[in-house]
C-alpha cells in the first residue's frame, strides 16, 4: 500500500515541477517542444530518448510533461498548453468528430495485452461469466472502456448486464481494495498494481486478445505547418530510441524503473506486452473506424451524428521522412 500511494503521488509532484518550470523559462523558443506523455510504460521511448541524449543528438529541445493519461495529455494539447501529446486512439476517435486542429504523426508503441480486466474472487467472481450483475470501474471513453464492452460481447455479455462505474485512473485501485467495485478494467501500471493490492484475492480474467491498443504522437498543426523539420528530428530520436530498447532491454529496462519508480516484477510481468516501434498503419485507421461505429451505437456521441473520414487526423508526412517505410496508411 505504501508503494501504491508513493508511485500515484509522483506525478502530481512531476506535474507541479513541470508548471513551476513553465513559469521560469515562460514560451517556449521555436526548436524547443513541450511534450505531454503519459505516466506509463508506453511511454519509454521518450524516456529513453531523454536518458541517452537522443533528442539533442538529432538537434531537438524536447521538454517533457507527464500526466496520469493520454485523454490529460491531449486536453493539454488541445488547450494550446503543449505543442505534441502522447495518446491512445480512442481519444483521437472521440476528437476526430469535431476537431481538425491536431494530427498523429506517429504510433510508437501497439499492444494486445496492454488492458487487463482484474477482479476479487471473493465477491464470486471465477469466470467470464459471473461479470454479470456485478460493478465493474473503467475510465469512460477510453481505451479501457472499449476493452471492456469488447471483451464483454466477444463472451456473449451484453455490456448493460454490468453496472459500469466511472473513474479516473488513479482511483480504480483503491476503489477495488475498499471494494466499492468488484472488477477492473485499466492499462499498465494499475493492472499490475491492482493484482498486487489485492494479492491472493486477484484474479486477472484472460485476454482473448481481440483488440489492440495504439499509443500515438500527435501534434497541433499550428507547429506542424512551422516546425516539421523539428518533428522530424524528434522521430528520429525516438527510432533511435526505439532500437536501443530493443537491442539493450536491461539498459531500457532501468530508464523505466528510474522513471516510473516501477519494480522489477512489473516489468518482468509485462515486458513483452508491448511492441516498440514507430508506424503509421492503415490498421489505425481500421481501429479508429470501429471505435467509432462503437461510440455512435452505445450512445457516446450525440444522436445523429455521422462518422467523419478519420484520415484527416493522420499526418504521415514527418514519418516518412524521417523513417522511410515506417507509413503504410493510404493516404
Amino acid at each position: 500500500m505504501v508503494f501504491l500511494l508513493t508511485w500515484l503521488r509522483l506525478p502530481l509532484l512531476r506535474c507541479a515541477l513541470a508548471g513551476m518550470a513553465l513559469l521560469v523559462a515562460g514560451p517556449a523558443h521555436a526548436a524547443e517542444l513541450v511534450l505531454a506523455t503519459s505516466l506509463n510504460a508506453k511511454s519509454l521511448p521518450i524516456y529513453v530518448a531523454e536518458a541517452q541524449g537522443y533528442f539533442a543528438a538529432e538537434g531537438v529541445a524536447v521538454r517533457v510533461q507527464e500526466c496520469l493519461s493520454g485523454q490529460r495529455c491531449l486536453r493539454r494539447l488541445l488547450d494550446g498548453e503543449v505543442q505534441l501529446a502522447t495518446v491512445s486512439e480512442m481519444p483521437v476517435m472521440f476528437n476526430g468528430f469535431d476537431r481538425s486542429d491536431f494530427a498523429v504523426i506517429a504510433t510508437f508503441v501497439t499492444s494486445a495485452r496492454d488492458v487487463k480486466l482484474v477482479a476479487r474472487r471473493s465477491t464470486g467472481i471465477t469466470a467470464v461469466a459471473d461479470l454479470t450483475g456485478k460493478r465493474v470501474g473503467t475510465v469512460r471513453g477510453t481505451s479501457a472502456h472499449y476493452f471492456l464492452d469488447s471483451f464483454l460481447l466477444f463472451h456473449d455479455i451484453d455490456p448493460r448486464g454490468i453496472e459500469l462505474v466511472s473513474l479516473l485512473p488513479e482511483q480504480l485501485v483503491g476503489a477495488l481494495q475498499r471494494r466499492e467495485v468488484d472488477a477492473v478494467a485499466i492499462w499498465e501500471p494499475y493492472g499490475w498494481l491492482a493484482q498486487r493490492a489485492l494479492g491472493a484475492d486477484a484474479l486477472v480474467l484472460p485476454n482473448p486478445r481481440i483488440y489492440t491498443e495504439t499509443f500515438n504522437l500527435v501534434v497541433d498543426r499550428r507547429t506542424l505547418a512551422a516546425n516539421e523539420d523539428v518533428l522530424v528530428k524528434l522521430l528520429r530520436a525516438l527510432d533511435r530510441a526505439q532500437r536501443h530498447i530493443r537491442e539493450q532491454p536491461r539498459q531500457a529496462q532501468q530508464v523505466m524503473k528510474a522513471r516510473l519508480g516501477l519494480q522489477q516484477d512489473f516489468i518482468d510481468a509485462t515486458w513483452t506486452d508491448f511492441d516498440f516501434r514507430l508506424s503509421l498503419d492503415q490498421s489505425l485507421i481500421s481501429t479508429v473506424e470501429g471505435q467509432a461505429r462503437w461510440a455512435l451505437r452505445e450512445g457516446q456521441m450525440p444522436a445523429g451524428r455521422k462518422m467523419p473520414n478519420f484520415l484527416h487526423v493522420i499526418e504521415p508526412g514527418p514519418l516518412r521522412r524521417a523513417v522511410p517505410g515506417a507509413v503504410t496508411t493510404l493516404k
